[in-house]
Order: structure tokens, then C-alpha cells, then sequence
């Protein structure tokens, strides 16, 4: 589908949407094994129904899937892939948090026969609007992250090219299935303090050969509503955002504050930002005017012509109730200073 969208700051969502609550219900069913095949089909229809209303409702101009049947982001994704072992948890004492993500052992050679299932999400989300989608897709450093090296591999560059191939074919598929706009989840790559770290050794190699409009995300991590790290600049990226095979950068601002936002001026010009403006680990909602004020700010250095708007980071951390209010302000203060810039 072609994008038709506002002429300036077009607004959109990184991926996640907030579950209803009847949908927390329904994976513990799952997990008790008291649904059927027919019984998770129809629960993820109407989950991804109800995502994009939301999102059609506040205005959003481009929409995601809500991504309602993944699992911790990523987590889920180890059930389609072969040759790895769950190992236990380091931690499971206390507040969850990053240490208790569930690690795995590498095995055997690495695949995903069946592919991520991204299409299939893909292409329930088309069936159910007319809204322009955008496809969401991990990159292969964020699905390297808990992967332990075993018999299978001796090296993580090994392990990396088939986790290459795997995102690739997945881009590969979703063009095949209509989608125009691919986003590549790489949050893991804002997670490192000091030194440059190249982010377009692997991301470039996953997206060759993908005939559509790609989007890079480079966040701070929002697990269990919290950053990675305590140090949060992205000096360490921007150097090498330039040789990306992308068209658009999604960074988060909102969270962080807008103290850095001078540093985009030398943005790459070929490129535009995806700017976060909502801050999702704030459980109180933006208004329109705060939002306004965030935009006014990154359009001191950013032409509005190359600027979108979104949260940080997705939703799956906040709950829905208030994610409706935090989309309506996105929606709303994109539309107070599309006004004061004349556009439509």
C-alpha cells in the first residue's frame, strides 16, 4: 500500500501496543493449555483489532500490528527458532529485571523453518485496516543478546550471519506479503556506553535485497519500564548512522529529555528521524501542549519535512488506558504545530 500521509512531522508508533486486560487472562489460559488452536486464533484477531482501533481512533497516520501476540519483545521468537536450548534464569528472586531474562544455549546450527511469524501477524493487521502499516522486525544484534555459545558455534560472528539470514528472509517475506515499511528493532545498539559502536556491520546485510521502506530503532531497552543503562547518549551511534541502508533513524527523546537535541543538526541529510516524543516508562500522560513543546524544540535542527513523530519506545510496558492518552497527545500535538507551520 502506498503511504499517504501529512506533508509534515506524519506521526507513527515503534511497534507495541498496551494488552487489554482480557488479554493477560488469556495467556495464562494458554499457558494452563485451556485454549485451542481456533480459541489463540481468535484471540489474537480481536487483540489486533482492538490495537488498531486505538491507534486509528487518536489519529496515528501509521500503524503497527500492536505486536499482541509476542512475548517480552523478543522472548517469544526462541519457540520458532531450531538448534537452541532454554537455559535457567540467573535470577529469579525479586523485582523482575534485565538479569532474569530467560537465556538459551546455542545447540545445533540456528534456523527458523517456519519463519518469526511476522508475516502472519503482518498480514492479519492488513486484513483488518486501510491504515498504512509498518512491519516491525528484531534485528539480528538484539536476537544475538541471551544467546550462550554451545557445540553449534565457537564464535559470535558465525552465529550473527545466520541470525543475518534469518531477519533477511523474514523483510524478504513481508514485501512478498504487501508490506512497504520495515522496521528493524535494534535497541541493544544504544545500550553501549564510550566507544563507537558500528551499528550497520549486520542490520545492512539484513535488510540487502528488501525492496521497501526501512526504518533502523535505536532505543535504551524498556524492560519492565526501565532503561539498560544509566548513561544514555547516543555519541556512540551517530557517528556511523549515515552508512545505514535506511531512510528513517527512530531515537528516543522523551525519556531522556530534549538537552541533546543540537546534536541532529548534522543529521544525515538523506535520512529522516523518527522521533520519540512520548515518554513511555512515565506513567502520566503528555498533553498535546507538552508534546507541542518537544516538537518545536527538534524542529530547531531537524527540517519538518524530514521529522516523524512517535513514542520512544513501544507500548508493551504501559497499560492500555493510558496508552490511549498518550497516543491522543502524539496525534494532537503533531496537529497544533503542523497549524503553526501552515501545513496540512
Amino acid at each position: 500500500m502506498t503511504l499517504t500521509l501529512p506533508m509534515k512531522l506524519p506521526t507513527s508508533v515503534v511497534g507495541s501496543h498496551g494488552l487489554p486486560g482480557w488479554v493477560w487472562l488469556a495467556r495464562e489460559a494458554m499457558e494452563q493449555g485451556r485454549l485451542g488452536a481456533l480459541d489463540v486464533r481468535e484471540l489474537m484477531e480481536d487483540a489486533t483489532q482492538a490495537a488498531l482501533l486505538d491507534q486509528e481512533r487518536a489519529g496515528v497516520d501509521v500503524v503497527t500490528t500492536g505486536e499482541m501476540g509476542r512475548v517480552r519483545f523478543i522472548i517469544g521468537f526462541y519457540d520458532r527458532i531450531t538448534g537452541i536450548r532454554a537455559l535457567p534464569a540467573p535470577r529469579q528472586l525479586g523485582q523482575p529485571l534485565w538479569d532474569t531474562n530467560t537465556p538459551f544455549e546455542v545447540t545445533d546450527t540456528i534456523a527458523a523453518p517456519a519463519g518469526l511469524g511476522i508475516v502472519e501477524e503482518f498480514t492479519l493487521a492488513r486484513r483488518l485496516t486501510q491504515k498504512p502499516i509498518k512491519a516491525t522486525v528484531p534485528g539480528p544484534y538484539t536476537l544475538l543478546v541471551p544467546l550462550k555459545l554451545g557445540n553449534g558455534y565457537r564464535d559470535k560472528d558465525t552465529l550473527l550471519a545466520d541470525l543475518v539470514a534469518i531477519v533477511n528472509a523474514e523483510c524478504r517475506a513481508l514485501v512478498a506479503a504487501g508490506a512497504s515499511f520495515i522496521q528493524i528493532d535494534e535497541p541493544h545498539h544504544g545500550m553501549y556506553a564510550g566507544s563507537v559502536h558500528d551499528v550497520t556491520r549486520g542490520i545492512n546485510r539484513a535488510v540487502d535485497g528488501v525492496n521497501a521502506k526501512i526504518a533502523v530503532h535505536v532505543c535504551f531497552g524498556n524492560l519492565y519500564g526501565r532503561p539498560f543503562s544509566a548513561v544514555r547518549d547516543y555519541r556512540n551511534v551517530f557517528p556511523t548512522l549515515g552508512d545505514l541502508k535506511a531512510s528513517q533513524i527512530v531515537l528516543e527523546f522523551a525519556n531522556r529529555g530534549m538537552e541533546d537535541a543540537a546534536r541532529w543538526k548534522d543529521f544525515p541529510k538523506d535520512k529522516e528521524l523518527g522521533a520519540g516524543v512520548i515518554d513511555v516508562k512515565a506513567f502520566k500522560a503528555e498533553t498535546a501542549a507538552d508534546v507541542a513543546e518537544r516538537i518545536r524544540a527538534l524542529l530547531q535542527y531537524i527540517p519538518a519535512e524530514r521529522l516523524w513523530l512517535n513514542p520512544d519506545c513501544g507500548f508493551w510496558e504501559t497499560p492500555r488506558w493510558v496508552v490511549k492518552h498518550k497516543l491522543a497527545a502524539l496525534c494532537e500535538g503533531a496537529a497544533l504545530v503542523r497549524k503553526e507551520l501552515g501545513g496540512a
